[in-house]
C-alpha cells in the first residue's frame, strides 16, 4: 500500500468510527480530559493542513484561518489555542462544517500525492497518520465517557460482544538477572519516545502470563481494598477519598451484582474478562494487596511475545490471556526520556517530549487500539489518576 492509499484508509477509518454518533454527540465534552468527537476529527485534519499543506503544497489556501486557534492541541510553537476544558463549548463550526474541512484537506492531500509529494515529507505524513490513529482510540474512549454520563446510558454500537472464555491457569515466567536491550531500532515506524535503543540491567523477576481479571478485582473489593489506606500511595488514597472510588470506572453494584457500562451499553461484569478502566493508583494498590508489584516497562518489554495482527473490532476486552489487544497495562515506570533521547526540532518535537513528567508508562495495547499500534516497544502514558483509557494490569514479583 502506497502513502496515498494508506492516507485514504486511515482518514476513512476515523469517519467510520464517528458515524454512529449524532451531531449532538460529537459536540459535547464530558470532562476536561476528554474532547468532543468533532474536535478529534478537526484536530487530526488540522495536523495535515498545518504541517504539510500550508508550508509545502504550492498555492495552498487554508480552509478557515480561525481553525488554527480552535483546533491546535498543545503545539505552543505554532501559536495560541482554545482552552482544552472549553472544547465542548464550540457549537460552531458545526459537524457538517468539519466534514467539509476534512473533505477539503483530503482533496488537497490527494492532489499533493498525485503531483509528487517530496520523499523527505513522507515521514511527516506517516507521523500524521499514526497521530490520527491515536485520536481514533481517543475518540472511542471519550465517546464512551460521554455516553456513560447520559442517564439513559445509550449504546455506541448496539450488539452483544462475544462471551469471554475461561482464562488459562495463572502461570508465571521467570527471568534471571541480565543486561537487556530495550527500545525501538527497526526500520519500521516508531514514535520518538521509543528511542534510542539502549542497555538496561534487570534483576531476577517473575511476571504473570495472564492479566488480572474482573473476578480477582471483585475479591480485592470484597476484602476492603478501597477502604484500606495501607495499600495506597498517599496521593492515591486522597484521590480515592475525594472521588468516592469503590470500584473501577463504569462499574455499578445493585443487589450484590456488578454491572458495567460498555460501548455496547450496560451489561453484567464477566468474571473472566480483564479488569479495565482502573488508574495507576488502583493497579498499584491491587498489586500490593496481592503480595506482588507492577512490572517495570523493561521487564514487560523483555517478557512480552511478538504481537500478532490485531483488529480493534471488539470494542471491549474479552480475554484475560493476551499481552496485546485487550487492555493497556500499567507499569511501575514513570514516563521519562530514554538515555540519549533528543526531541525533534520545531513544533513536531513537542509531540511527546513535553509530557515526560508526572505520567506513568503503559504497555501492550487495548481492544480499541488501531492496527499497527501494538508492538513491544510502544510507550503509552497517562497520569496516575486516569481511568477513562482502557487500562488494566498484569502482576510481577
Amino acid at each position: 500500500m502506497n502513502a496515498a492509499e494508506r492516507y485514504a484508509e486511515v482518514r476513512a477509518a476515523t469517519e467510520a468510527l464517528a458515524a454512529p454518533l449524532s451531531a449532538e454527540d460529537q459536540t459535547v465534552q464530558s470532562m476536561p480530559d476528554a474532547s468532543p468527537t468533532k474536535w478529534h476529527r478537526a484536530h487530526s485534519t488540522w495536523f495535515f493542513e498545518t504541517f504539510l499543506l500550508a508550508p509545502f503544497a504550492p498555492g495552498y489556501d487554508v480552509f478557515d484561518s480561525t481553525f488554527g486557534y480552535l483546533f491546535n492541541s498543545y503545539y505552543d510553537a505554532v501559536g495560541p489555542r482554545h482552552p482544552r476544558p472549553a472544547r465542548g463549548l464550540l457549537t460552531r463550526p458545526s459537524a457538517d462544517t468539519i466534514r467539509s474541512y476534512r473533505h477539503h484537506v483530503d482533496r488537497e492531500m490527494a492532489d499533493f500525492f498525485f503531483c509528487g509529494l517530496p520523499d523527505d515529507l513522507l515521514p511527516l505524513v506517516e507521523l500524521g497518520l499514526h497521530h490520527e490513529q491515536q485520536h481514533q482510540e481517543l475518540l472511542l474512549m471519550d465517546a464512551k465517557h460521554l455516553l456513560a454520563s447520559n442517564p439513559l446510558q445509550p449504546a455506541y454500537q448496539a450488539m452483544n460482544p462475544p462471551t469471554a472464555p475461561a482464562p488459562p491457569r495463572r502461570s508465571w515466567r521467570s527471568f534471571e538477572r541480565q543486561v537487556v536491550c530495550i527500545g525501538h531500532d527497526a526500520a519500521t515506524f516508531a514514535f520518538d519516545n521509543e528511542q534510542p535503543r539502549h542497555e538496561h540491567l534487570l534483576a531476577d523477576y517473575e511476571i504473570r502470563d495472564t492479566l488480572v481479571t474482573n473476578a480477582e478485582w471483585i475479591e480485592f473489593i470484597d476484602d476492603g481494598g478501597y477502604e484500606r489506606p495501607e495499600l495506597w500511595m498517599s496521593d492515591g488514597w486522597s484521590v480515592v477519598c475525594t472521588g468516592n472510588w469503590t470500584a473501577p470506572l463504569y462499574w455499578t453494584c445493585v443487589d450484590d451484582r456488578w454491572t458495567q457500562f460498555t460501548l455496547h451499553g450496560p451489561r453484567a461484569v464477566s468474571d473472566h474478562e480483564p479488569v479495565c478502566h482502573i488508574s495507576w493508583y488502583e493497579a498499584d494498590a491491587f498489586a500490593r494487596w496481592a503480595g506482588c508489584r507492577l512490572p517495570t516497562e523493561a521487564e514487560w518489554e523483555t517478557a512480552a511475545p511478538p504481537p500478532a495482527d490485531h483488529s480493534a473490532a471488539a470494542l471491549e476486552p474479552n480475554n484475560a490471556e493476551n499481552w496485546y489487544g485487550q487492555v493497556w497495562q500499567w507499569t511501575a515506570s514513570p514516563y521519562t526520556p530514554y538515555p540519549g533521547f533528543r526531541a525533534a526540532s520545531g513544533a513536531v518535537g513537542e509531540y511527546n517530549a513535553k509530557f515526560m513528567v508526572n505520567q506513568h508508562v503503559l504497555r501492550g495495547s487495548a481492544c480499541i487500539t488501531p492496527p499497527g499500534h501494538a508492538r513491544r516497544t510502544y510507550r503509552n502514558f497517562y497520569p496516575p489518576h486516569a481511568r477513562w483509557p482502557y487500562t488494566g494490569l498484569r502482576l510481577s514479583r
